[in-house]
């Protein structure tokens, strides 16, 4: 009797629950649900080219982003930036401006100036967070949490403490043909910098300068030789070939005779010849003048705060996926512009891996949404469908009523 009386309470809950007018499971309040909850979902620093790319590029899917920039740059001793569309011949300092004053026309971007010092994940792996911690000059430190971290901290090259260097650097002595060979074009040239990192280099400026000396301060040795050859095989005919000398003389400082920081540049013009003139002084032998170098010097992380964090470091650089958006080791901290192990380092290409790291960090956070969202919809509906089942089979089976058979969850 048992069982008949369960089949016909079943049934009639099956009636029931079908007779019941269909409702819409009310779920359209998780779509402004966030995976996890934080201040930002983007803090980048670095206020560089790389780091004003990428707050760019979020700022136009509306993502909630904070740049904090330490006012520290590499090229900011450069007199004017190059290659880069539109901007042709500008100062560096009025490209971070300009950059600057167009993103804050958006107003889910925040810049400001300071210096981080602490990053710590406080996510896991699958839906990452981050504890920050910066020092800003109005109200000291201060920390607050971010999905995701965008490290565009740049380089430091590391300048010969030999006199004259340091002083002169980034007018007539550069690392970047690029950037700033064109108007030291058909002078004469020098290459700095240890022979197997310069041996090679004269493949870069020939086009621009014909007379060509490196100066390899002591480090023309065999084993470096060696090195170049591996690179170039037979360079020393190739030298032969173009006039290239090699000088090993130890350096022991360098001169201004003239500063082409005086002379007119015309702001409409994308470039001019720039006339620097130096004069190369050694332990032994008459000095030597050139007009402008190029350099092959080592250059170190401007910031350790990506490495403290526990970014992998490659050869004194970020270690990142270029397939995977210039993500690091670190899940949910990318690395971008000169500071990434990618050894590519100019405007164009910085601003490029901005824009690249932010199109994987915006769908990388909509997609954590995602699955956030449909985790919580199908929890929400297994739960009302039972409720509902239960309410039901309440109604046609009281336990007052003569025919009650068992409860819900004995079915």
């Amino acid at each position: 009797m048992k069982f008949s009386l369960a089949g016909t309470a079943f049934a009639a809950l099956v009636s029931f629950t079908a007779a019941l007018p269909h409702q819409k499971d009310d779920i359209t309040s998780l779509a402004t649900e966030q995976a996890v909850q934080a201040n930002y979902d983007v803090v980048i620093v670095g206020g560089g080219p790389a780091g004003l790319s990428a707050a760019s590029a979020l700022a136009r899917v509306r993502r909630n982003v904070l740049l904090i920039d330490s006012a520290d740059y590499r090229n900011q001793y450069t007199r004017h930036v190059h290659d880069v569309l539109g901007y042709d011949g500008v100062t560096p300092a009025y490209l971070r401006w300009r950059a600057r004053e167009q993103i804050v026309q958006y107003p889910t971007v925040n810049l400001t100036n300071g210096t981080v010092s602490k990053i710590e994940s406080i996510g896991n792996e699958n839906v990452t967070s981050f504890s920050i911690t910066a020092n800003f000059s109005s109200n000291g430190n201060t920390t607050f949490t971010a999905r995701k971290v965008v490290l565009a901290t740049g380089l430091r090259d590391i300048i010969p403490t030999s006199p004259g260097f340091a002083e002169n650097w980034g007018k007539g002595i550069y690392w970047c043909p690029w950037c700033d060979g064109y108007e030291h074009a058909d002078q004469p040239y020098g290459i700095l910098g240890p022979l197997d990192k310069s041996g090679n280099t004269p493949l870069e400026i020939l086009t621009l300068n014909k007379d060509v000396i490196i100066f390899a301060n002591g480090t023309d040795t065999p084993e470096n030789r060696a090195a170049v050859q591996k690179k170039l095989p037979d360079f020393d005919i190739w030298y032969d070939v173009h006039g290239i000398k090699v000088d090993n003389r130890t350096i022991t400082s360098l001169e201004r005779l003239q500063d082409a920081s005086a002379q007119y540049h015309d702001p409409t013009k994308p470039t001019s010849p720039e006339y620097d003139l130096f004069r190369l002084n050694f332990v032994e032998g008459p000095s030597v003048e050139r007009a402008a170098f190029i350099t092959n010097w080592p250059s170190e992380q401007r910031s350790k705060v990506g490495q403290e964090a526990g970014v992998q470091i490659w050869g004194d650089k970020l270690a990142t996926n270029a397939s995977n958006g210039l993500i690091t080791n670190v899940p949910g901290i990318y690395g971008i512009g000169d500071a990434n192990a990618d050894n590519s380092t100019n405007v164009p290409h910085a601003m490029w891996s901005g824009k690249r790291s932010a199109v994987s960090i915006h769908v990388k956070l909509e997609t954590e949404n995602a699955q956030y969202q449909i985790s919580q919809a199908e929890a929400k509906r297994l739960t009302k469908r039972e409720l509902s089942e239960r309410d039901v089979w309440d109604i046609v089976n009281p336990r007052d009523d003569a025919l009650y058979v068992e409860d819900f969850d004995r079915l």
